[in-house]
């Protein structure tokens, strides 16, 4: 099997250990795309196979969330699984809904953003959560972002929450996101809960569980269908050969990933740079 799973991450495990189970179940190499918190459920696309080639044409994809936002507090990991390190009152004004959509829109487009300590990003070699175990203090670089679209979902002022959904760029942090979002309303607040529901073109529609996969109830999506917008070239059996031995044909076509096929068989992905065509992945 070459091709891409997406499963719904449950809360309380990790990408790796999907990963683990998957490689398991299917006796497959097994790769993913990009991590989920432990707390996060939802979108996370595994790669199946000869898949796993595939992955530098799918880690830049944007990211869609739903988050819950709890206001008033503030943990040391900026998400629910840390001690509270300070608390602040909730302003009576900002639970208008007026209020929380005109604070909100004001968080779109590029921008920079300082992602937190209680993260993998690496300093020096060691990761910044380790840092902040230590009680250690390091100067991290802000990270260049952009936030696409934000939307308000749910106002719940009894529990000292709201919703909302963002469509964002790859690399950013939505617990820094929150933590911003609860300042600028005039208090503090953490990420309480994280759910992806998209992943480039992979949607919450089409992922299954890690039970679904254990019971073989599942579908793929092939390496053909993960290029089908993109053009395609039929080989000779001749240039075929070739191709596959790593030899670089001159085509008139332009620049770009195209799918390959000879005797309408599909062979795999090749790139075309300055009218010479290479081979990429192979199935």
């Amino acid at each position: 099997m070459d091709g891409i799973i997406i499963v719904n991450k449950s809360k309380n495990c990790t990408s790796h250990d999907i990963v683990q189970k998957a490689k398991k179940i299917l006796n497959e190499k097994v790769g993913h795309t990009g991590t989920l918190d432990p707390m996060a459920t939802g979108v996370l696309p595994l790669l199946i196979g000869k898949g796993t080639l595939c992955s530098k044409y799918l880690i830049n994809h944007d990211k869609v969330y739903d988050v819950q936002l709890t206001l008033g507090k503030k943990t040391e990991t900026a998400d629910s699984e840390g001690n509270i390190i300070d608390e602040k009152n909730i302003p009576e004004n900002i639970w208008q809904k007026e209020v929380i959509e005109a604070t909100l829109q004001t968080f779109i487009g590029k921008q920079e953003q300082m992602p937190p300590m209680y993260s993998a990003i690496k300093v020096k070699g060691k990761k910044l959560y380790e840092y902040a175990r230590q009680g250690k203090q390091v100067q991290v670089e802000p990270r260049h972002i952009e936030i696409c679209e934000i939307q308000l979902l749910k106002i719940e002022k009894n529990s000292n929450q709201i919703e909302f959904r963002v469509h964002c760029s790859k690399g950013t942090y939505i617990r820094s996101l929150c933590e911003d979002i609860a300042e600028k309303l005039g208090t503090v607040g953490y990420m309480s809960s994280l759910h992806r529901i998209k992943v480039g073109d992979f949607s919450i529609k089409q992922a299954i569980t890690i039970e679904d996969l254990q019971q073989g109830e599942f579908s793929y999506i092939s390496i053909e269908e993960l290029f089908k917008a993109k053009p395609s070239i039929s080989l000779t059996e001749k240039k075929l050969s070739l191709f596959l031995n790593g030899v670089k044909l001159t085509t008139n076509e332009k620049d770009g990933i195209y799918r390959i096929y000879s005797n309408d068989k599909f062979i795999g992905i090749g790139i075309i740079e300055k009218e010479l065509l290479k081979r990429d992945i192979i199935i």
